[in-house]
């Protein structure tokens, strides 16, 4: 019986290995028989009810919550007041944008501050046969929830897990196999992020906007999507007659 909570920044932002990373691989692996909770609430509403689910519950476990620090300072990212006191804290956040199940092709699925980043690039693409599904709890893992986010986009082809972190960090390792066994017959799971590397994170910013630039591509298939508009304004364009160069002596 221990009611220990533990807040630990987490979130990529280009500021360096110790404010974006929290180890979640780390925790994760300490999992089993129940024994702690860890999650990663994505908005204010949820970082608020899962305290007060801590307070209220009949018994005590060690919670560890994964927060990005812009999440908590931003106005874009806030909560309505009734969000707080109505309600409960939710595994699971389907998508708010409730697109057509019908026309989904493929389902994201994803934790934390990168939701707001892949929404942010589906609004501009003006991308309506994707999903995005947020997983709040990580452990005790929330097999229930995630196999009704399935069901529910029946018609994806492609499952995919998304995360800021590399490929050997993050919460990929773990939530591979448990997404496999949930997994439809006729879709397939790929993974979304950066590559594996040896430092938790980038430094520099540069390259931190270059790794997320392409994240989002993959993610969301913006090159493939491009692609035959770019054809199309090529063909439309009007030929440039090119000029003879001159021929030297």
């Amino acid at each position: 019986m221990c009611g220990l909570v533990m807040l630990l920044p987490h979130g990529y932002e280009g500021q360096g290995p110790e404010h974006s990373n929290a180890y979640v691989e780390r925790w994760l692996s300490l999992c089993a028989d129940n024994n702690i909770q860890v999650v990663y609430p994505s908005l204010p509403s949820q970082y608020y009810h899962v305290l007060r689910r801590q307070m209220k519950r009949s018994f005590r476990k060690p919670l560890i919550m994964f927060m990005p620090k812009s999440i908590l300072r931003s106005e874009q990212f806030s909560s309505k007041l009734e969000e707080l006191t109505d309600g409960q804290f939710q595994l699971v956040l389907d998508d708010p944008s409730t697109p057509d199940v019908t026309k989904v092709k493929r389902l994201l699925l994803c934790s934390g501050k990168v939701y707001f980043t892949l929404a942010a690039a589906r609004v501009k693409a003006n991308i309506t046969d994707t999903a995005i599904v947020r997983v709040e709890q990580l452990y005790p893992y929330p097999r229930k929830e995630i196999a009704a986010a399935l069901a529910k986009y029946s018609t994806a082809v492609e499952v995919g897990w998304v995360q800021e972190e590399p490929k050997n960090r993050g919460a990929w390792s773990y939530m591979e196999s448990r997404l496999r066994e949930l997994l439809p017959e006729w879709a397939t799971l790929t993974y979304f992020g950066r590559e594996e590397a040896a430092s938790p994170a980038t430094g520099s910013m540069k390259m931190h906007k270059i790794e997320e630039e392409e994240l989002v591509d993959h993610a969301l298939d913006l090159t493939a999507r491009n692609a035959p508009a770019a054809k199309e304004a090529a063909a439309q364009a009007p030929a440039t007659a090119s000029s003879p160069r001159p021929v030297s002596d």
